[in-house]
């Protein structure tokens, strides 16, 4: 069985942008070679990727060109190139094709596709964009958190998971430090707690 990841760039308050839109372009994000390279690293080890359509269609707009671009670092290049050939799965009600290696799961029943999917994938399962993040923590099927912490606290701006205010038990897997002041943080997801009435 696949473990479903949630990989995300975070602030010290655990927002994902502090601009509507700015899809990872935020000034307060401290991405250099050393984390891009990790970054890399951690893409390559998983065994696909599930997007949900905006994350995709921000990734498409940039990656599949980017392994051609000889203006861009090695380091990003190497990336397009990852991310371009990695299998992909869209979860979408309104895309009808993509490309990249890339198929198509929506409809009433997504969850159930999801679901299926991580019994029948050895290895992790990188996950992008908080809506598909939340509704998989819904339920009940995300396994992992990968968060790149950044020593920014920007105090308003759209959070890890979308309308989700219940309590999460998580177990720390893994921790380290990167030069810009970037930590990693990998949790299991250990319980989610039902809130009771005061």
């Amino acid at each position: 069985m696949g473990r479903f990841v949630y990989s995300m760039q975070v602030s010290l308050d655990l927002r994902i942008e502090q601009v509507p839109g700015d899809n990872g372009a935020g000034e307060w994000l401290r991405i250099d070679e050393e984390l891009h390279r990790e970054c890399n690293a951690q893409t390559r080890a998983l065994a696909l990727l599930v997007h949900g359509r905006v994350h995709y269609e921000v990734m498409e707009e940039f990656w599949p060109q980017a392994h051609e671009d000889a203006s861009l670092p090695d380091f990003m290049r190497e990336y397009g190139e990852i991310w371009t050939a990695k299998p992909k799965v869209l979860v979408s009600r309104t895309r009808g094709s993509a490309d990249h290696n890339t198929r198509i799961i929506g409809g009433d029943d997504a969850i159930g596709q999801l679901a299926a999917l991580r019994a029948g994938t050895d290895g992790s399962i990188g996950v992008g964009g908080a809506t598909l993040a939340t509704q998989l923590l819904r339920a009940g099927l995300l396994d992992e958190l990968l968060l790149f912490t950044h020593p920014s606290i920007l105090g308003f701006g759209r959070p890890l998971f979308d309308d989700y205010d219940l309590p999460i038990e998580l177990d720390l897997l893994e921790q380290r430090s990167f030069k810009q002041g970037v930590t990693l943080h990998r949790y299991a997801l250990q319980d989610v707690k039902e809130t009771s009435p005061c």
